[in-house]
């Protein structure tokens, strides 16, 4: 379901057709306004990758074609900024929900990352919504009031959300009881 990002004529043509549908190019946050600098931005955040800086990886769906892109932005002291876009014809499939439970074992099991942060902006009610829908996520307005007023310090633009290693390792730890419950019930 995920891969690492890679510069492939195939992947980047698809990628970039998705990016640019109305629907969801607002949303991107590494915005390329051609196809050529799609490719340079690739190009570049697989620099940053090996740097440190970040963590990006190609979203699959079932069949291994490339839906979105799912990243791990500003790495500071174990934590980082999630940024994850997915083409319009993956919306509403549940997707999203797939690609961050793979991401975050990644991230917080084999790359020992603490903290993922979630900015969303207020009117972008889609992603709030499934942001809310995950069991370990945490609304951080409040809680993280000096992360939250920096992304907001022009404007309050943003929701701040927080999944702490903690509270996603509970989940995971979850799972196979509900799956039998489940199982069980059936």
């Amino acid at each position: 379901m995920l891969k690492k990002r890679e510069i492939c004529g195939q992947e980047c043509h698809i990628l970039f057709e998705l990016m640019t549908h109305p629907d969801v190019f607002p949303f991107v946050r590494q915005k390329a306004y051609s196809y050529d600098e799609f490719v340079f931005l690739t190009k570049q955040t697989i620099e940053a990758e090996e740097q440190g800086q970040l963590i990006s990886r190609t979203i699959l769906d079932e069949w291994g074609a490339p839906i979105g892109t799912i990243n791990l932005f500003d790495i500071e002291d174990g934590a980082g900024f999630l940024g994850t876009w997915l083409g319009k014809p993956a919306h509403g499939k549940g997707y999203n929900a797939m690609a961050k439970d793979e991401f975050f074992k990644e991230l917080f099991f084999e790359l020992d990352i603490q903290t993922i942060f979630m900015r969303i902006r207020k009117v972008n009610t889609r992603s709030r919504k499934a942001a809310e829908k995950l069991p370990y996520v945490l609304q951080a307005n409040e809680s993280r009031k000096s992360v939250y007023d920096q992304l907001n310090a022009a404007e309050e633009i943003y929701d701040l959300y927080e999944i702490p290693k903690d509270l996603f390792t509970l989940h995971i730890m979850r799972q196979p009881a509900e799956d039998e419950t489940q199982v069980l019930e059936a």
